[in-house]
């Protein structure tokens, strides 16, 4: 099993949401994070005054599957993340030593 964690833009979730449930993944966890990258953030104005914005508004997935989905899971969530443009994100994938379903009890891929 591995665990796969992706940053992208907020505008790109429902994108990658769809391709995700299109390859048969069940569950994914959602959080609203802020960070910056090559990007290093950016400057706007706000009533005239110009100031930096340094943690930019990104998306945080959180995705357990089984080893034989993971290949087609980065790349629906490359795919339907990117913009081609700096600030796109990125994804980590980690070994997943176990998983357990708490109602159930099932474990492994089975709780997946």
């Amino acid at each position: 099993m591995k665990y796969v964690v992706a940053i992208i833009k907020p505008f790109k979730l429902d994108n990658v949401r769809e391709a995700l449930l299109g390859l048969g993944v069940h569950g994914l966890t959602v959080s609203e994070v802020r960070g910056f990258g090559r990007q290093k953030g950016h400057t706007e104005v706000y009533r005239g005054a110009e100031y930096a914005v340094s943690y930019l508004p990104k998306v945080k997935l959180e995705v357990a599957v089984a080893d034989s989905l993971v290949d087609r899971v980065v790349e629906a969530i490359t795919d339907g993340g990117a913009t081609g443009q700096i600030g796109d994100g990125k994804v980590f994938v980690y070994d997943l030593g176990q998983a357990i379903r708490i109602r159930t009890g099932e474990q492994g891929d089975e709780a997946l």
